[in-house]
């Protein structure tokens, strides 16, 4: 932060130019051949990532450790016939599904759908008239098959057999459903909806970079970098696909992150560039002083939202771990490209990045009208919004001043609200992916609820038990007879033998994975047997899964906290600090958990967001949704608390600090939490409901953060704990002064006087106004 007229008593001893340092020296010598590199680099990683949808999987929410996982596995290998994942619907129309011409002509698809090459295990209602693949009312009949490979193949088979089956076959009328249709349709609409999520936002983006800078040039600057980092992450997850499993949805998290992290992350930068550069000085010494500020800002923060990330690697379920590897990846390629290539850029426009300032032309015709010309305005700076402006910021300061000063009203009754938005949430009830996740007119979604409302019991959605080990017909029949005594349990039927293999299949009384079929589970696993036992089946990977996240969740936890609280105290050097930064991060996230069980658990606002409720939320996504918002939370937080560090660093004086603070990054916090709003609430208009989830999920809690936390909860707790919240004992303060970063260079701390402070009363000391609005272009 820059003062004016300090006595020379003030000023350090040193009075020679800012020295321009070694990383300036690097992004700045050869500022062109930086560009051109950074194009080559992009249109190589452009090429690398053509095609990277294509290689991503649609599952991946499986612990692939788990008894579950092992029991599907061996299933496949050893009985085929067992686990069908395709399936044909049959309307026989006005007929009966046993009428003989009916028969004959599903007889005969059948037929032909078992001489497709990929494809085994085909069976259907008229070869066994099993009355689980008969409706009720009798039009409609199944023929399931197993479509072989891996979800790449299994989709390229489905796409050339499907034409030749759906639609009209003689008299049937065909549907094409399964767990490869379903999942090969969300494949497809994430991808169309991507695209259309991307042409909604860079427009919508633009438009409001544009009114946040003034200048259409520097609101350019950011979207250079979103992309950037997009096109680059998407290089690195076809990289990964070589190696490991990835998931589809990764892609919504990278361009989300790529366009929000990037925005916030040049916001930051420009903003302090076009200070310096109001302030007199020439570019390069500019971006030397922009790096050693707000460059430190937007690294630290890259760490902390990287490692918010990061705590989804210690879980199995590659739909997890896929969201580590694309929001590690493209926080970290956000921060380059903000850190290199924009520097390089800001160097060669200069004053240029005000060219295009089109609300001059605003600001003109409100001089006409009022005759007061551009009076009380600042160099280069807009009158509103987040880069100066007295009025703007002195509403800011305001606000924090009104906080602070009824802060116990306004800590207790921020906290209150945010906990009764987020009480919904102690209803959750947790359950798996379905066809539910598709728009209700996708073909897959259509044929699985018509076996949901129309078929007796639950095809597909039994439970299935492998025994494996030789064994008698006798001592088969007595498992059987123990296992159909459980409770819950509607019928068991089997076994089929296979060398010294053999399956059962056990269909519950209620549903598929409601808590009854999860009892069953355990029920099942605790049934003795003279053989090996695993049990799988929807109910029991749900078991699975919720263990495998709850076994981890105290090691992610605890990997956030900890690392989260030395960042936060390398930049602040204080010790509750940190402490009051996680918490209040996990309390501005309790709106978005309420809000996600209370619209998408049960229901309210369905119809006009267009999804279809299951009646649970899947098990992974309130994990993935508390990492990405918490790691954005922690972005705001670092913006606002550096600040904050750095005013107290110069004036030694707390709630001072604390208000210009917020005076000084309010304007920027909420500009970039709505322009990364706007980005999600794009990726929240999706088809597929976890995407929608996710986009609006974490749109809710960038808002509430933004707006609430920040604005009213951190200046309010800040106020009560007062000039203890920067204490720390003296090993900590030693460590603090040898490894610790701030976003300004460490100067004395002073005492305000008349002539330096920067928040006098505009209207009770007038003398001080042009030197607000002097330092106001500067921060």
């Amino acid at each position: 932060m820059t003062t004016v007229n300090n006595p020379p008593s003030d000023s350090p001893p040193d009075a020679s130019p800012p020295r321009v340092g070694g990383w300036t020296r690097f992004v700045t010598a050869r500022p062109r051949l930086s560009l051109l590199a950074a194009l080559v680099l992009t249109v190589l990683a452009v090429l690398a990532g053509s095609g990277v949808a294509d290689k991503l999987g649609s599952g991946g929410w499986e612990d692939p450790g788990a008894e579950s996982t092992y029991a599907t596995e061996a299933l496949e290998r050893e009985f085929p016939d067992s686990q069908p994942n395709l399936i044909l619907l049959v309307d026989s129309g006005r007929a009966s599904v046993d009428d003989p011409a009916v028969a004959a002509e599903a007889t005969r698809l059948a037929e032909r759908l078992s001489g497709e090459k990929g494809v085994v295990g085909v069976g259907s209602y008229w070869g066994g008239k099993a009355p689980a693949l008969r409706a009720e009312d009798g039009h409609e009949a199944l023929i399931a098959a197993r479509i072989t490979g891996d979800e790449k193949t299994m989709g390229e088979t489905l796409d050339r057999i499907a034409p030749s089956y759906r639609g009209t076959q003689g008299p049937l009328e065909v549907k094409i459903g399964g767990i490869v249709a379903v999942r090969h349709e969300m494949q497809t609409i994430i991808q169309e909806d991507l695209t259309r999520a991307e042409i909604i936002a860079l427009p919508v983006t633009l438009v409001l970079l544009v009114m946040v800078f003034g200048s259409a040039v520097a609101a350019l600057l950011p979207l250079g970098v979103g992309i950037v980092a997009i096109l680059g992450t998407n290089a690195v997850l076809g990289a990964l696909t070589e190696f490991t499993d990835v998931s589809i949805f990764a892609m919504n998290l990278t361009t989300a992150l790529g366009l929000g992290l990037a925005i916030d992350y040049a916001l930051f930068i420009v903003r302090r560039f076009r200070e310096e550069v109001s302030g007199g000085a020439d570019p390069t010494t500019a971006i030397g002083t922009t790096l050693r500020t707000a460059g430190r800002t937007v690294l630290f923060s890259a760490l902390t939202v990287a490692v918010s990330l990061a705590a989804m690697l210690v879980f199995p379920q590659y739909f997890l771990r896929s969201f580590a590897y694309a929001g590690i990846a493209v926080v970290l390629l956000a921060a380059a490209a903000a850190l290199i290539l924009l520097p390089a850029a800001l160097v060669l426009l200069g004053h240029r990045v005000d060219s295009l300032d089109v609300r001059r032309l605003f600001r003109r015709g409100r001089a006409k009208s009022t005759g007061h010309g551009n009076e009380g305005s600042t160099p280069n700076g807009p009158q509103n919004g987040t880069e100066g402006g007295t009025e703007d910021r002195t509403a800011w300061g305001r606000t924090a001043t009104l906080v602070m000063r009824r802060a116990p009203f306004f800590a207790l009754g921020t906290t209150a609200v945010l906990v009764l938005l987020g009480l919904p949430f102690l209803g959750v009830k947790f359950g798996t992916a379905d066809d539910r996740q598709l728009p209700s007119s996708a073909e897959s979604h259509v044929v699985q609820q018509h076996i949901r409302d129309g078929f007796p019991g639950t095809p597909g959605g039994g439970l299935e038990v492998i025994a494996e080990g030789r064994a008698t017909q006798a001592e088969y029949a007595a498992y059987k007879e123990r296992v159909a005594a459980l409770p819950d349990v509607a019928r068991v039927d089997g076994p089929l033998v296979k060398g010294d293999a053999a399956y059962f299949t056990v269909q519950p009384e209620g549903e598929a994975v409601d808590e009854a079929g999860q009892r069953l589970v355990g029920d099942l696993r605790a049934t003795e047997a003279p053989f090996d036992t695993k049990v799988t089946g929807a109910a029991a990977v749900l078991v699975d899964s919720k263990k495998a996240i709850g076994d981890q969740l105290p090691l992610a936890a605890a990997f956030i906290t900890v690392v989260t609280l030395l960042l936060v105290f390398l930049l602040t050097g204080s010790v509750l600090i940190p402490i009051q930064a996680v918490l209040l991060n996990a309390l501005s996230l309790t709106a978005m958990f309420g809000a996600v069980v209370w619209v998408f658990q049960d229901g309210h606002l369905s119809g006009l967001l267009g999804f279809t409720s299951s009646g649970s939320i899947e098990t992974t996504l309130p994990v993935l949704m508390f990492c990405v918002a918490f790691g954005l939370s922690m972005d705001y937080g670092v913006f606002l608390l550096s600040r904050i560090k750095e005013e107290y660093d110069h004036t030694g004086d707390h709630e001072r600090s604390v208000r210009l603070g917020l005076q000084r990054t309010g304007g920027l916090i909420t500009a970039a939490a709505v322009i990364l709003a706007v980005v999600m609430v794009a990726i929240g208009t999706s088809r597929v409901t976890n995407t929608k989830m996710l986009g609006l999920g974490i749109a809710l809690a960038v808002l509430m953060d933004a707006m609430v936390v920040r604005s009213l909860l951190v200046p309010a707790i800040m106020r009560l704990t007062g000039k203890a919240t920067w204490w720390a004992p003296g090993p900590l303060r030693r460590f603090h002064q040898r490894f610790g970063l701030s976003e300004a260079d460490p100067t004395p701390a002073k005492q305000p006087n008349r002539e330096t402070d920067l928040d006098t009363d505009p209207e009770t000391n007038p003398d001080t106004d042009s030197e607000r609005d002097a330092v106001g272009a500067r921060g």
